[in-house]
């Protein structure tokens, strides 16, 4: 019963994020645009420079292993939402500010007398500012400030720090696709937990397109944490998937699903394998 309240609070979320969204691309003025294919929507949509105003909502399922007892039966389920409204300076150059919101459905959390599930709460929330070029010939550079607030409306659910730092990607925008890396480095500047935090983490992107705004594409995502025991410094894994962009009405819809397993990962407790489901509606920028 607690399982299906908290699915059932995750998808009116939901329904209420895509009802705010869910609106035609329109020209200033309030104009029609001339719509242009999935095809043409995908392909912009492959670059994370593109001047569009998108949603993402990843729905994450992760199950854990690791050497403590019962650490193989242990799974997550989190829910995030992450608005992206572009402010294009130039051609080609665009500013971001992007908070990602994470809903934490359910996570298991060590205790010294075994598992404890937590959820539903929200998580720590991310957020970076940064600016963004993409040069003619496809070269791609993004770069910025990365961070995280001391959200966590559970106190197991966070780390009750202020992270901030810098953050980078180099990628290449060819006719076939994308393909970059992202990387980045945040260390604690305040909160109510001293202890230090050095995180080296990012991810790596690449998209395929092949036809009828179908891709194949994954963005897993790093970590390396400079100040956990050795052995369980470095999070790491092999991903792939695939998306299909379509029109529903007038809203163009990314749909993704993408596996992720860890080649690398903490020994003791640690993540092993993820699938992510990613629904990205295209929505009109307010400028």
């Amino acid at each position: 019963m607690k399982s299906m309240t908290r699915l059932a609070r995750a998808g009116a979320a939901l329904a209420l994020s895509w009802c705010l969204v869910g609106a035609p691309l329109t020209a200033q003025g309030g104009q029609p645009t001339t719509k242009p294919s999935a095809s043409e929507i995908a392909d912009q949509l492959a670059n994370p420079n593109a001047a569009l105003g998108i949603l993402n909502f990843p729905v994450d399922f992760v199950n854990y292993g690791g050497t403590l007892p019962d650490a193989s039966g242990q799974n997550a389920f989190k829910i995030s939402a992450q608005p992206i409204f572009p402010y294009p300076i130039a051609q080609g150059v665009n500013f971001f500010l992007r908070p990602l919101l994470p809903v934490v459905i359910t996570q298991p959390v060590p205790t010294a007398a075994g598992f404890d599930g937590r959820g539903v709460a929200l998580g720590d929330i991310g957020f970076d500012a940064a600016i963004g070029w993409t040069h003619p010939l496809g070269l791609t550079l993004i770069g910025g400030a990365v961070g995280a607030a001391p959200t966590a409306t559970d106190s197991a659910l966070g780390l009750h720090q202020w992270l901030l730092g810098p953050e980078l990607l180099v990628g290449y925008k060819a006719p076939w696709g994308f393909v970059g890396v992202l990387v980045t480095q945040q260390w604690r500047i305040g909160g109510s937990n001293d202890a230090s935090t050095s995180i080296t983490g990012g991810q790596y992107l690449y998209t395929i397109s092949v036809s009828g705004g179908w891709q194949i594409t994954a963005q897993p995502v790093y970590s390396y944490n400079h100040n956990a025991p050795e052995g369980d410094k470095l999070t790491f894994p092999l991903g792939t998937g695939v998306a299909k962009t379509v029109i529903l009405g007038a809203t163009p819809l990314k749909l993704g699903l993408q596996y992720w397993y860890y080649i690398a990962k903490p020994e003791a407790f640690g993540p092993r394998h993820q699938v992510r489901l990613q629904l990205t509606p295209v929505i009109p920028l307010p400028w």
